[in-house]
């Protein structure tokens, strides 16, 4: 269980953010303005010798740039003032291998209805380190989430500026397995071997991951064999892993892995969870994920979005340049049918509308 100090959540800190409202409220008239100026994302990070990169983005005032990341074309308003927002932090969890910047839309529209947004770089499984992922990173993203939210509270750009009693959690894919260990999912190792034994090839992507496919061809049956006796040799922990972070009021999960979840632990989550489904999705198959806590949980979880057309990629934006005919574009490349530019948008508002209707009231 992690247990929260030094991070007062009393009047004095309530006082304080209000004081700040109240005060921008008063120069925007005293400036003559009937309407507050539009945010703009600002973004800054911080470096940490064991935590790696944790990125921040929030609302700012200021002009934003032109910003390269790798293959991403960006922008935002680097190191900038902070603007006044709704006091509240949301994180998100990166998926498998996974950067900030596949999911600097989804902050961009959470920055626009005035929140805060860090996303943690998650140990042994992001693009620059992926030895590794699975179950071993599963263990310990949660505890990751819980220190970028530490990390924030402290940073002197937004003390005193956030609740730290009314944080969200956003995750997808690995992401999601965080976001669902947020609200109370217990899983294990021994869960994920007895899966992934029971249905690696219907689910061996998932088993898997970018290491290789089933093709149809000759060597499949030297891929199941081989895979199989991995799996076995180094999944044998039955230890239960479970995390609390009571800070966490309310969680999206999109397209998770959640086969190695009990799922009576997620029968009544513990705080509003909100679940995204891709019905295309051919890296974490529906039916043996997601599928599987919606049937658990509803209707005391939200079915927030069920995407008929969308596979697995459909949690990034921007989506990453893949290599053609890489095991990564054939997992995460969009389907035939799928209008991006028209669902993507909905997907980001309706998340950041969940986290408005479970963390802003009172």
């Amino acid at each position: 269980m992690y247990t929260q100090t030094g991070l007062a959540a009393g009047d004095n800190g309530f006082m304080k953010r209000t004081l700040f409202a109240l005060l921008f409220a008063g120069l925007q008239l005293l400036a003559g303005t009937s309407q507050a100026q539009p945010l703009n994302l600002g973004y800054v990070s911080v470096q940490h010798p064991t935590h790696g990169m944790t990125s921040f983005f929030y609302p700012t005032l200021a002009a934003e740039a032109p910003q390269r990341r790798g293959p991403f074309s960006l922008s935002w308003a680097a190191d900038a003032p902070l603007a006044p927002g709704n006091g509240r932090l949301i994180v998100i969890s990166h998926g498998s291998g996974g950067t900030p910047w596949v999911h600097t839309d989804l902050a961009r529209e959470l920055v626009l209805h005035g929140f805060v947004v860090v996303v943690p770089t998650h140990a042994g499984d992001n693009a620059a380190d992926n030895k590794t992922p699975g179950p071993e990173s599963w263990k310990k993203r949660p505890a990751e989430v819980s220190h970028a939210i530490d990390v924030t509270l402290a940073m002197p750009r937004f003390l005193d500026k956030l609740d730290p009693n009314k944080v969200g959690v956003f995750g997808g894919s690995a992401g999601g397995h965080t976001a669902l260990s947020m609200t109370g999912g217990i899983w294990s190792p021994a869960r994920f071997r007895d899966h992934c034994l029971a249905n690696i090839e219907a689910d061996f992507a998932s088993c898997m991951g970018f290491t290789t496919r089933l093709t149809g061809g000759v060597l499949d049956g030297a891929k199941l064999w081989l895979a199989r006796r991995t799996i076995s040799s180094r999944f044998a922990d039955e230890t239960p892993q479970a995390h609390e972070d009571p800070r966490v009021k309310a969680v999206v999960a999109m397209v998770p892995f959640a086969a190695d979840f009990d799922p009576a632990s997620l029968a009544t989550p513990r705080v509003p969870l909100g679940l995204i489904t891709a019905a295309k999705d051919v890296n974490q198959v529906p039916r043996f994920h997601i599928e599987a806590i919606k049937a658990a949980c509803l209707p005391r979880c939200t079915d927030l979005m069920t995407l008929p057309d969308a596979g697995h990629g459909a949690m990034l934006s921007p989506m990453p340049p893949f290599e053609p005919g890489s095991i990564a574009e054939q997992l995460q490349a969009d389907p035939p049918g799928f209008d991006r530019a028209a669902t993507v948008p909905l997907i980001n508002k309706k998340i950041a509308e969940f986290f408005e209707k479970n963390l802003l009231n009172p």
